[in-house]
């Protein structure tokens, strides 16, 4: 175990603890550009963490809980997530490209030019969140459900969006059909018909 692996895992012990006890022992994980590929975070929470810039790409993290915490640009390319929960947090400008994300909890939460490219969300629970910008071209959103959701900017070519739940509660403000460098934007109504039409087009 490299020097730099052995702090990781004494700081993600400390804020095990520090969850453990509502913050009166141990200490909040705050952690920046570092590559998490060759650490064992199975036995560890990554809850109300500052995680930035980190790399999990290819990880298996079925069912890990990263609810309320920061892990804004930290990528997660081709990583197992199913059933995680991001429930309240922040992951802007975060890289799902190819990842598993089915039946993942991102409710409430911010997804801010976050790329879901080819990602398979299935079932994951989209209620509340903030998706400005964000990329879902060539994503499974089957039975994804959007409650309560914003949508403003999303790339959503190529998308799957069978069975797509809760659309007439979402706020649909606008989308893109095209290409970040060739954008087809669709505004209000016409947004909402053209999801509409593609949800209804698969079945």
């Amino acid at each position: 175990m490299t020097t730099e692996n052995k702090d990781i895992m004494i700081r993600l012990e400390s804020h095990h603890i520090w969850i453990e006890t509502i913050g009166e022992q141990g200490e909040q994980l705050g952690i920046d550009e570092i590559d998490l590929r060759n650490v064992e975070l199975s036995h560890y929470p990554l809850g109300q963490a500052y995680i930035t810039a980190c790399n999990f790409d290819g990880m298996n993290l079925n069912r890990k809980d990263f609810s309320l915490s920061l892990l804004s640009s930290s990528t997660f390319i081709s990583t197992s997530l199913e059933g995680a929960d991001f429930c309240k947090s922040n992951v802007s400008y975060a890289d799902f490209t190819n990842a598993k994300v089915k039946g993942a909890r991102f409710a409430d939460c911010e997804c801010i030019e976050t790329v879901f490219v080819k990602a398979d969300l299935s079932d994951a629970n989209l209620v509340a969140g903030l998706f400005d910008e964000t990329d879902f071209r060539n994503a499974i959103l089957f039975n994804a459900d959007v409650r309560l959701a914003t949508f403003e900017g999303a790339l959503l070519k190529g998308a799957i969006l069978t069975g797509v739940r809760e659309l007439k509660e979402a706020f649909i403000k606008s989308i893109n059909i095209g290409s970040p460098e060739q954008p087809n934007i669709l505004v209000g109504e016409e947004a909402k018909k053209w999801l509409n039409d593609n949800i209804l087009s698969y079945e």
